[in-house]
């Protein structure tokens, strides 16, 4: 289907315990429909939204063809607008629960019940990297901005965190809601951005341990240059997020 007006998991409204996992997707043929056959295999009463990015492949066949409904999107706009673009979907079906499994098979289907669980006690549940499980491990100026960021968020949330910008994340539905509101599209926005502006919302948020895998195909973006890069966006980005949410709760003269 294009955009959201078509024939996707659950018909019209669904029921209040099926579970919508989002899956973004860019030029992800050689994975995409892997990762959709592993939720299957994992759950089969999930529903699988796979949200083609304006992807140049064979993303949208392949995905389709793995069993999963397909929204695409005109041209490449990033994950914060795929994602935004799956939990409108979900909003408009009445689902009460999502999770973004990422394309690339770094995500592990098997852990998605163990991410939903989260959402016993909080809004947001993430999958955590860097939380006593598994051997993710990430050096250099990329994990110390990772370590400075945790840290920052931890106090906005008045809660431990260690991975901040995980995608590995479920949602209940003021979540929901919350992305529909507001989910930016800028560099980082989908994790820190969302996160924070959704914690000034009032929202609550709890991590899951669990062990990342590393891509199934294509190379990642990781060099020492670009984790210097990354780096220095990673901090304006916080940066930028937490002086949204401080420009909102200044009271007016």
């Amino acid at each position: 289907m294009s955009g959201l007006d078509g024939h996707g998991p659950g018909g019209a409204e669904v029921g209040a315990d099926r579970v919508l996992v989002i899956v973004p997707a860019w030029n992800e043929s050689e994975n995409v429909g892997h990762t959709v056959a592993e939720i299957r295999q994992a759950n089969a009463a999930l529903d699988v939204l796979v949200i083609n990015d304006g992807s140049s492949d064979d993303t949208a066949r392949i995905a389709a063809a793995a069993g999963a409904a397909v929204a695409t999107l005109p041209f490449n706009m990033g994950v914060g607008a795929a994602m935004k673009t799956g939990f409108t979907f979900a909003q408009r079906r009445g689902y009460r629960r999502a999770i973004q499994v990422d394309a690339d098979g770094q995500h592990n289907p098997a852990d998605i019940e163990r991410v939903l669980a989260g959402l016993e006690v909080a809004d947001i549940s993430i999958g955590a990297r860097f939380a006593d499980v598994g051997d993710y491990s990430v050096g250099g100026p990329r994990r110390w901005a990772m370590v400075l960021l945790a840290g920052v968020v931890s106090r906005v949330a008045g809660t431990r965190l260690t991975d901040v910008t995980s995608g590995f994340r479920a949602a209940n539905r003021r979540a929901i809601d919350q992305y529909v509101r507001y989910y930016p599209a800028e560099y980082l926005g989908d994790t820190i951005d969302s996160l924070v502006e959704a914690l000034h919302a009032g929202l609550t948020v709890t991590q899951v341990p669990v062990a990342m895998r590393s891509r199934m195909s294509g190379k990642p973006s990781q060099n020492p240059f670009g984790a210097t890069v990354y780096l220095l966006r990673s901090v304006f980005a916080m940066a930028l997020a937490l002086m949204r949410g401080g420009l909102k709760r200044r009271p007016r003269a």
